[in-house]
């Protein structure tokens, strides 16, 4: 197919990757961990691990993982915020040939059987803070190996201090009863004594289940494999290379959590391939936490998702901290809206990059340039050895602009095994080769794309296609508004009419004010019919608003 884009790639960035350069992503590590062996890795509540360090951690980690009767191919379960076990933890369980399976430690003890029982996971390293949640499913999974951590375990006298403010002062460690437990750093340090044994693996091997947020009906775990996430990080590595100069490394604020597919893939592998550290933050809520975090680093470059940056802008402090070490701030996982771009440019002096991708691509198929010729509003355009186009209703590929809006599709190296255990979903999913995103969006002539939102987040009103993006991108350009989502509730006339839910940042905002900013930006339809104020609105553990809880 023809790709209008390659033509507007910043210098340096190549047509294509070499989705073989490494056959494993253990391979990968391995040459990291010895040509960066002595610059930082992770940076964590003022202590710092260099690359060496976690070489060294991770290799024995792995190791005692074998010791226990974990062969390769055995699922093994991290369920942690953003502490350094993670990385040390991540890293062993690959290095051993074992799959990883990351799981969101705010899951529920429901959500947490269906994982582990789904994956069939062996052994699982857990938070302490979420051990109690294990104890009432444990029973039923094949899960005979628990290792336990503690937020302080790495922090040496400090971490004393912070376990004893969390399990006494918070009262956030709830009593558990578990049999047989082994701490972290006592399995790291047993683990010196095993080496791990070669096994056979090829690019094509599962080495991750990342399961999807189960927005859509039940969770499903994404199969990916070597190639998936080499290639994928290679393609990141690719883009933002024009911020890499020869041999220099890059502070990287980590908010997102490491067991989101996002942070999985951008900050521990494809910055960890250019020799960037991160700086880790435990709790991305914590806005002010995170700011004090912030001031004390050179922060280079920032991920993060609309919700955080939105967030960001409305601390006070914020406005403080000092932005003249900032090179690129990268938003995806969900929109990023304009009216918060801009004012996030205005604040910092960095633009704010939007990116896309899905889990099912590991994850990132578009990215804009991170140079001057970024689109605001827009997608941007595929990543390296990747393909995307625009299809309608019978498959049949649309031609470019605005009027043709289809659903996206892609396809690359980068693209799933498959879901696991579940073909029939893997077939609807990836159709001859191409990725059905879900998505409806449409390709500008030069090739930059746009989303316009998820079909299944689409409003009828009268037979007119009415997106909740564009809405509540109106509504963030309203000062007094914080927040809003947009959803279609039944009408008697029309099939549907628009709603919208908004949180407010300024108390004197009312409902006519809302609709007059609308009717002042939106055609007729797409005014909201009924105006909800909230405090707050649902979210994923990431910051994705969760339109379907509002649909009720």
């Amino acid at each position: 197919m023809e790709k209008p884009w390659l033509q507007l790639y910043p210098a340096g960035v190549p047509a294509n990757i070499n989705p073989d350069a490494y056959a494993r992503v253990i391979d990968m590590l391995d040459e990291c961990f010895k040509k960066y062996a002595d610059r930082p890795a992770f940076y964590f509540m003022g202590k710092m691990l260099t690359f060496r360090q976690v070489d060294e951690m991770s290799r024995n980690f792995g190791a005692y993982l074998r010791s226990r009767g974990l062969e390769p191919g055995d699922r093994v379960a991290l369920m942690m915020p953003n502490i350094m076990q993670y990385p040390v933890a991540m890293f062993g369980v690959l290095r051993a040939g074992l799959i990883l399976v990351n799981t969101n430690p705010l899951y529920t003890p429901r959500e947490m059987r269906h994982q582990f029982v789904d994956s069939g996971a062996k052994a699982i390293i857990i938070a302490e803070n979420f051990a109690h949640n294990l104890e009432q499913v444990i029973a039923e999974t094949q899960i005979k190996t628990v290792i336990v951590t503690s937020i302080g375990e790495m922090l040496g006298f400090k971490g004393a201090i912070v376990n004893f403010v969390i399990r006494k002062v918070k009262k956030m460690v709830p009593k558990y009863n578990l049999p047989n437990t082994v701490c972290f750093m006592d399995a790291v340090k047993q683990g010196a004594k095993f080496t791990i044994e070669p096994f056979q693996s090829s690019p094509d091997d599962v080495i991750a289940l990342q399961y999807t947020g189960g927005t859509t009906g039940v969770s499903k775990g994404t199969m990916l494999t070597n190639r998936n996430l080499v290639s994928n990080m290679l393609q990141i590595h690719a883009w933002l290379s024009p911020l890499f100069k020869d041999g220099e490394s890059a502070l990287v604020l980590c908010p997102l959590p490491m067991y989101h597919i996002f942070s999985f893939t951008v900050n521990c592998l494809a910055f960890m391939n250019a020799g960037g550290a991160n700086l880790l933050i435990v709790n991305a809520r914590d806005l002010p936490a995170l700011i004090k975090e912030w001031r004390k680093y050179p922060v280079n470059i920032v991920t993060g998702v609309n919700t955080l940056f939105n967030g960001l802008l409305n601390q006070p402090n914020f406005h403080t901290l000092d932005f003249s070490t900032l090179r690129a701030c990268v938003g995806g996982a969900m929109a990023v809206q304009r009216a918060v771009a801009e004012r996030w440019q205005q604040v910092t002096g960095c633009q704010l990059t939007e990116g896309y991708g899905m889990t099912e691509s590991s994850p990132v198929l578009t990215v804009n340039p991170v140079d001057h010729t970024m689109r605001m509003g827009s997608i941007g355009l595929p990543v390296p050895s990747t393909d995307v186009r625009i299809v309608d209703e019978k498959g049949d590929p649309l031609p470019p602009g605005p009027e043709h809006v289809g659903e996206i599709q892609a396809r690359g190296p980068q693209i799933m095994k498959g879901y696991w255990q579940r073909p029939e979903a893997t077939a609807e999913t990836v159709k001859n080769g191409w990725l059905c995103t879900g998505d409806m969006g449409f390709m500008h002539p030069d090739g930059f794309f746009q989303i316009v939102d998820r079909k299944k987040d689409m409003i009828l009103v009268s037979g007119f296609n009415v997106y909740p993006n564009e809405i509540e991108d109106v509504l963030a350009l309203l000062p007094k508004v914080l927040e809003s989502a947009a959803i279609g509730i039944p009408d008697e006339k029309s099939g549907e009419v628009v709603k919208v839910f908004v949180v407010k940042k300024d108390p004197s905002l009312s409902v006519d004010e809302v609709i007059a900013h609308c009717r002042e930006n939106l055609t007729g339809y797409k005014v909201p019919k009924s105006v909800e104020f909230r405090d707050s609105l649902p979210k994923t553990n990431v910051g994705k608003i969760l339109r379907r809880e509002l649909r009720g």
